[in-house]
């Protein structure tokens, strides 16, 4: 269904549905976890908180753990091309989906600034070119429509002062309706979830750690995982509630003249609820966990570094029909200060 109905300006958003897909015990306990335990670091010590799934591009980059006072200026870009179409946790016929085809470019500008060993700031502004191919519900023939604009912006406090190492972290903020939600061509034909903006603010929660496995630091580890939770929507559509998370391999022991060489090794969880509201896909077709592989690079040419990886998903399940991506491929490049 292609309609939309502009019926409010803004709402808050209903958090309470983890129903779909088949919500599993471990994972609803690892969000609840992961709640709880930011919110006992995030509380003061005076007393005794797009249907693309793009969130997975926010976790896995070494290069983005703070490290130390300073700044860091980056550019990022992510790519997925959605042209096949799952239901449940299988490929199903295309003719049951009446999208054929989303490929988007994600081209992040960020800023990260840390005033300490413990307190900081990041700022992310995505542009976004995304070409989408569906069959059009006015017409019943086949539709491609492109458009770009700035995304949904970013703002995040970092603080790593927990340990005496700083090798654990959180972050806590914002994700303001900055994007456009409302592109469109004269017959309807594109979804809320399929707009480069959301529409709706969001709170941002997350998590990192780091540590050596080996007594020279040559072998390290990492885990990484944020929470994206709508608060306030508009326009009668809300996105799912999603939670991405990382845990990460890398050997840090390679060096090519000046540069340090540091291959990469990392499984991606990634986990959505269903979107809401009465402009949301109806029938539901939104919300979904997958797992992905991910390879990657990362080289360090002090004061830059360079960061590159290949996503593979090996485990999808999705409610209705969706279309998802074979592959996701996230490239960064940072300049430190």
């Amino acid at each position: 269904m292609k309609m939309q109905n502009h019926i409010s300006v803004q709402s808050s958003c209903n958090r309470g549905s983890f129903s779909s897909p088949a919500t599993p015990r471990a994972l609803v306990s690892s969000v609840l976890g992961l709640v709880a335990l930011l919110a006992v670091l995030l509380t003061p010590q005076t007393s005794s908180a797009c249907a693309c799934g793009c969130g997975v591009f926010e976790v896995g980059d070494l290069a983005m753990f703070p490290d130390g006072k300073g700044g860091m200026v980056f550019l990022e870009y992510d790519f997925q091309h959605q042209n096949h179409n799952f239901s449940g946790n299988s490929m199903a016929p295309g003719e049951n989906n009446s999208d054929q085809r989303i490929l988007t470019h994600f081209v992040t500008l960020g800023f990260q600034y840390m005033f300490n060993s413990s307190w900081g700031i990041k700022l992310e502004l995505p542009y976004v070119s995304r070409s989408f191919t569906t069959i059009s519900d006015a017409t019943g023939g086949p539709v491609k429509l492109s458009w770009s604009g700035l995304g949904d912006m970013r703002i995040r406090g970092i603080y790593t002062g927990i340990l005496k190492d700083h090798s654990l972290g959180v972050t806590f903020g914002l994700k303001l309706p900055t994007g456009d939600y409302n592109h469109n061509d004269a017959n309807g034909d594109i979804d809320r979830d399929t707009q480069i903006g959301s529409g709706s603010t969001d709170l941002l929660l997350g998590i990192f750690y780091h540590h050596a496995i080996t007594k020279d630091n040559k072998w390290r580890w990492f885990a990484q995982a944020n929470l994206d939770v709508p608060m306030f929507s508009q326009e009668g559509y809300c996105p799912g509630t999603e939670l991405d998370a990382s845990v990460g391999l890398y050997y840090n022991g390679w060096s090519v003249g000046r540069a340090k060489v540091r291959p990469i090794f990392q499984v991606i969880n990634s986990y959505r609820t269903s979107d809401s509201g009465p402009n949301a896909m109806q029938p539901v077709a939104s919300g979904y966990e997958r797992i992905l592989l991910s390879p990657g690079v990362e080289i360090d040419l002090h004061p830059v570094m360079i960061n590159a990886s290949v996503a593979f998903p090996v485990f999808q399940q999705v409610t209705g029909n969706q279309l998802v991506a074979p592959a996701l491929v996230k490239v960064a490049v940072s300049f430190k200060f």
